[in-house]
């Protein structure tokens, strides 16, 4: 049974999420500060952390990074610290997702759900990460869908689409990372941070919605709309 620990210091949520979890088919570990989610992780790394940033003993940024400094773990923040710039911290620090409260436990299951499947996959034989291509095989072709991001092209049943730079760009994300679950933060971050153009995720979903209906059709589905978390590329 796959082992969570869950690190927060208020004592009735930890509680609930226990259950909740537990009513899953998980087992979950409850901790209720840095020193105990540290001795808990010392003897045994769990497959998966809830963590809370705000501890009375200390912050969870810090014990994300300890945690990852002894393996590589998933960590998915749980808080109540909501701007920006803390959302941003735990990303950066490798976290695998960052949800703030007050949240659905339904959508909280989901993404434990996702993060542990994605994790049970492993790598394959060549050392990658499933779902990842190489970067020397960009290109997608089932026979009806073809897509050279590299090239800017992208044909259906042989004939040329047009698609604007944000498509193109979506495209060469989804084909890069097929089968995993990319969350709306990360879409954002990876299609305009660069840019300096600022994009919601009303913006992103117009674009993904434009863009199906330029390649999909009743027998032909690409793209998953994970409800509340992301995309996913299914084909």
């Amino acid at each position: 049974m796959q082992k969570i620990l869950i690190v927060e210091d208020d004592q009735d949520l930890n509680s609930s999420l226990r259950y909740a979890i537990e009513k899953s088919g998980y087992s979950a570990v409850p901790a209720y500060s840095v020193r105990e989610a540290k001795a808990i992780c010392t003897k045994e790394i769990p497959r998966l952390i809830l963590l809370d940033v705000n501890l009375p003993d200390g912050e969870g940024f810090e014990l994300c990074r300890w945690v990852k400094g002894q393996k590589e773990v998933p960590v998915l923040f749980l808080t109540a610290r909501d701007l920006e710039e803390d959302v941003l911290s735990g990303y950066d620090l490798g976290a695998d997702d960052y949800v703030t409260k007050p949240f659905s436990m339904k959508i909280l299951l989901k993404k434990i759900e996702v993060i542990l499947k994605r994790g049970s996959q492993g790598v394959d034989s060549d050392g990658e990460e499933p779902g990842i291509r190489a970067e020397s095989n960009r290109i997608f072709d089932d026979g009806y869908l073809k897509i050279d991001p590299d090239n800017a092209k992208v044909c259906m049943s042989g004939k040329e689409l047009s698609v604007t730079p944000t498509e193109l760009r979506l495209l060469r994300e989804f084909i890069l990372n097929q089968g995993r679950l990319l969350t709306y933060n990360i879409l954002l971050e990876r299609l305009w941070e660069n840019g300096g153009q600022f994009v919601d995720k009303h913006a992103l979903a117009v674009n993904v919605n434009r863009l199906r209906r330029k390649i999909e059709d009743e027998e032909h589905k690409y793209i998953s709309n994970v409800y509340g978390m992301g995309y996913q590329w299914i084909g």
